[in-house]
C-alpha cells in the first residue's frame, strides 16, 4: 500500500492511497476460496468447486466486498500511520478500481486542532450564595395553598362574583344558528380564569342561581375555528349553582394533605427546594463566567465540518422561532444574512468550547461511570410513569440518545474539575440580589463533544 499526502491546508488533509492490483487479486482469491468451502453447486462437492467457476459466479460480488473492506482497513491504517486525529468521518473518493488494475482512492479528512489549555489557577470567580429565610418559605407555601383552593357551597345566598366556581348550562349560536361545540350542561367554570371567550365570564358575574341570561360576545379574530373567528355570538346561559373558592389554612392538616408528616416537615422541604434552586442559579452564573474565560483565552481554528453541523442545528431552531413568531427580541429587524453571521459566531464558540472541555476531560482521565449514566437514565424514565421500562429500553438501544444523556454529565465533570483549579470565592447575597444578578444568565447548553 502506498500513501501520499496530496494537500495540507489548516485542519484539512488529503491523502492518496494506492493498493496494488496483485494484492487486491490475492484478497479476491482468498475470499473466493472461503466461499468455495461453503457454497453448494450441482455436480461439485463443497470445497471442490473450480476457481474459474467461482470467479464466474461470485467474482463481481466478492470483488465489491474486498474493495470495500480494503478501503476501510487502508483508511484506518493511513490515518494511524500519519498520526492524524479526525474531527469527523473522513470522506472517501474512489479514483480507480477496475479489475486487474491498482485500487486508488483519496481520503479527505478534517483534523482536531492542537489545543493548549491555559492555566486557570489565576482566574478569579465569585460564587454567589443565598439562603432561604422564613419570608421566602412562607411565600412559597402561601402560593401552594393558593394553588390548592377548594370550592365549597355558599353559606349565604348571593349573586355570582369573580373567583367563584359556577355551574352553568349554555347554548351558543351565531346568526341564530347553533354551532358545533357551543353547548354544554352542568359546566363548571371559575370566573376570572379566562377559559371562555373574552367578555363571557364578566357577564356571568351578578347572575343568581336559576337565573337565565343571553350573553353577547365576539369571537377573537385569531380564534382556532375559522368559521367562528371574528363573528358575534349569543350564549343562552342558565346558572345552576355557585360555589366559593376557599384557600386552605396553612396548618398541620394542610401539610398532611401535601403528603408531609407535619407543618415543620413541609417547611423544611420547601426551604431545601428553594435553596436547591438558588444553588442552581448560582452555578449557572459561575459556569457562564468560566466558559466566557475559556472562550476569551483560547483562539484556535475549529474543524469546518463541526462548525457547519452546529450552525445548521442552531439555524433550524432560529427558523422554527421565526415561523412561531418567537424570535429573540434582539434579533427582530435583522436580515437573514445578519442573523446567519451572528449565529455562526455562536456556533463557533460552542464548538471551540466543546473541543476545549473534551481536551481537558481526556487529558485528566475524566469519565462518566456506567452507574452515573444508569442513574441519569433512571431519572429521565421516572418522568414517564408507567412507561419506565420502555424509556430505559429506548436508551439502551439508541447510542445517539445515550450520548445526549452522557454529554451534559461529562461537561459538568469537566466544569467541576476546572473550578477546582480556579480561585473561587463565595459572596453571600440576598435572594433578591441573586435573582437580579443571575436572572439573565444562560449557559451555552451542552456544548458539542469531540468524542
Amino acid at each position: 500500500m502506498q500513501i501520499t499526502e496530496k494537500s495540507s491546508e489548516g485542519l484539512k488533509r488529503e491523502l492518496s492511497v494506492v493498493i496494488g492490483a496483485q494484492e487486491i487479486e490475492g484478497k479476491i482469491t482468498d475470499r473466493l476460496t472461503e466461499v468455495g468451502k461453503q457454497v453448494r453447486l450441482p455436480g461439485f462437492r463443497p470445497g471442490k468447486v473450480p476457481m474459474n467457476l467461482l470467479r464466474k459466479r461470485f467474482g463481481e460480488s466478492v470483488r465489491g466486498e474486498v474493495v470495500e473492506t480494503a478501503i476501510q482497513e487502508s483508511t484506518q491504517k493511513a490515518i494511524e500511520e500519519k498520526e492524524l486525529k479526525p474531527a469527523v468521518q473522513p470522506k472517501i473518493d474512489l479514483v480507480s478500481f477496475e479489475a486487474g488494475e491498482d485500487l486508488e482512492f483519496s481520503i479527505a479528512v478534517e483534523l482536531l486542532p492542537e489545543i493548549e489549555v491555559t492555566d486557570l489557577s489565576s482566574f478569579k470567580i465569585e460564587k454567589l450564595v443565598a439562603t432561604a429565610g422564613d419570608k421566602e418559605v412562607d411565600e412559597t407555601i402561601s402560593k401552594m395553598a393558593e394553588n390548592n383552593k377548594k370550592s365549597a357551597p355558599l353559606k349565604d345566598k348571593r349573586p355570582a362574583a369573580m373567583a367563584d366556581v359556577v355551574v352553568i348550562d349554555f347554548v351558543g349560536s351565531v346568526d341564530g344558528e347553533e354551532f358545533e361545540g357551543g353547548k354544554a350542561d352542568d359546566f363548571q367554570l371559575e370566573l376570572g380564569s379566562n377559559r371562555f371567550i373574552p367578555g363571557f365570564e364578566e357577564q356571568v358575574v351578578g347572575m343568581e342561581i336559576d337565573g337565565e341570561k343571553d350573553i353577547e360576545v365576539t369571537f377573537p379574530e385569531d380564534y382556532h375555528s375559522s368559521d367562528l373567528a371574528g363573528k358575534p355570538a349569543v350564549f343562552k346561559v342558565t346558572l345552576k349553582g355557585i360555589e366559593a373558592l376557599e384557600t386552605p389554612a396553612i396548618d398541620e392538616d394542610f401539610a398532611k394533605s401535601m403528603a408531609f408528616d407535619d407543618l415543620a416537615a413541609l417547611k423544611d422541604a420547601v426551604k431545601g427546594q428553594i435553596e436547591q434552586d438558588y444553588t442552581y442559579l448560582s452555578r449557572m452564573k459561575t459556569k457562564r463566567e468560566l466558559l466566557d474565560h475559556l472562550s476569551d483565552s483560547h483562539d484556535f481554528e475549529v474543524p469546518p465540518a463541526m462548525l457547519d453541523s452546529e450552525f445548521n442545528t442552531i439555524w433550524k431552531q432560529v427558523e422554527q422561532a421565526k415561523e412561531a413568531n418567537q424570535l429573540d427580541p434582539d434579533d427582530e429587524g435583522k436580515s437573514d444574512d445578519e442573523l446567519r453571521a451572528d449565529y455562526r459566531k455562536i456556533a463557533e464558540r460552542r464548538v471551540r468550547l466543546g473541543l476545549l472541555l473534551s481536551e481537558v476531560g481526556q487529558k485528566n482521565n475524566l469519565t462518566v461511570a456506567p452507574e452515573e449514566l444508569s442513574q441519569a437514565i433512571g431519572r429521565e424514565a421516572s418522568r414517564f410513569p408507567g412507561q419506565e421500562e420502555a424509556v430505559v429500553s429506548y436508551y439502551q438501544n439508541n447510542p445517539q440518545a445515550i450520548e445526549q444523556v452522557r454529554a451534559p454529565l461529562f461537561e459538568d465533570k469537566v466544569i467541576d474539575f476546572l473550578l477546582e483549579l480556579a480561585q473561587v470565592t463565595e459572596k453571600t447575597v440576598t435572594p433578591e440580589e441573586l435573582v437580579e444578578l443571575t436572572g439573565a444568565t444562560e449557559t451555552d447548553g451542552p456544548v458539542p463533544s469531540a468524542n
